[in-house]
């Protein structure tokens, strides 16, 4: 019979088992460490190739529209007719949206190149805005903020019709001030503008604008039939310039007190 002490003692075979099992749980232990660690690492490759592949992926992302460019081949269409042979050439130049619109300005400047005058006619494409107000580019036209309030100056009746005057808002009658002015067709989609600062007097500014619209002449309509014949039909009602600061120009005294920020 066996002692008690002999019954709890442990034999080489239970010994080399439990050693078995404690190794098998240790090296248990260390494969799922290593599986934890090389799925981290896994987990950090991908996160720095796809880290590396952001660039690329903005640069697939809509690229920003662009804008307008200056056309430098392409010739002008319009011009306007002198009054003498010592009277100066405007500066012309043509701009070209990549949805079609076109944009032909004459620039007039005076001492230190400042411009005292412009004329933009801008024939739209799919990149107008009809939700943008036009005085908003008349007023940048004029060198002021878009978000400069403008308000109405007065109306003239030129070949193209009636065409709305404008100027910055608050400014006194008899201040000196530069005009803009605007005329808008549908049919085609054209928009006449631009500004003036000629004339010391405001009807005096008003006549100088009709006189430049008035003198306004087409070069070539670019395959665009209804383009000529919107300056067609504007060509019999054309008038000659009359003095600086003449009523005739005016549709009326009224015109000029007209106000109410745009």
């Amino acid at each position: 019979m066996q002692s008690p002490e002999a019954s709890t003692a442990a034999t080489p075979t239970q010994i080399h088992l439990a050693l078995a099992a404690l190794a098998d749980e240790i090296v248990g232990t260390l494969a799922r460490l290593f599986a934890y660690v090389g799925a981290l690492a896994l987990f950090a490759i991908l996160a720095l190739a796809a880290f590396d592949q952001l660039p690329s992926l903005r640069d697939e992302e809509p690229a920003e529209k662009p804008g307008w460019s200056v056309a430098d081949r392409s010739q002008p269409a319009f011009a306007l007719s002198r009054l003498d042979s010592s009277e100066k050439t405007a500066s012309y130049a043509i701009l070209r949206h990549p949805e079609g619109g076109r944009r032909d300005v004459m620039r007039w400047t005076g001492e230190a190149d400042k411009p005292v005058a412009e004329l933009e006619i801008y024939r739209e494409g799919g990149e107008f805005d009809v939700t943008r107000p036009a005085t908003a580019d008349l007023a940048v036209q004029m060198g002021l903020g878009d978000a400069t309030p403008l308000e109405q100056a007065g109306l003239i009746d030129t070949k193209f019709g009636p065409v709305a005057l404008f100027r910055p808002t608050g400014t006194a009658e008899a201040a000196r001030a530069c005009l803009g002015y605007l005329k808008r067709s549908e049919e085609p989609a054209l928009q006449i503008s631009g500004f003036s600062c000629q004339g010391d007097t405001l009807p005096a500014q008003r006549a100088a604008i009709a006189c430049t619209l008035n003198r306004l002449t087409l070069l070539t309509s670019g395959n665009e039939p209804k383009l000529a014949e919107l300056f067609a039909h504007a060509e019999l009602k054309r008038r000659s310039c009359a003095p600086q600061g003449s009523s005739d120009w005016l549709l009326g005294a009224a015109n000029a007190q007209l106000r109410g920020a745009l």
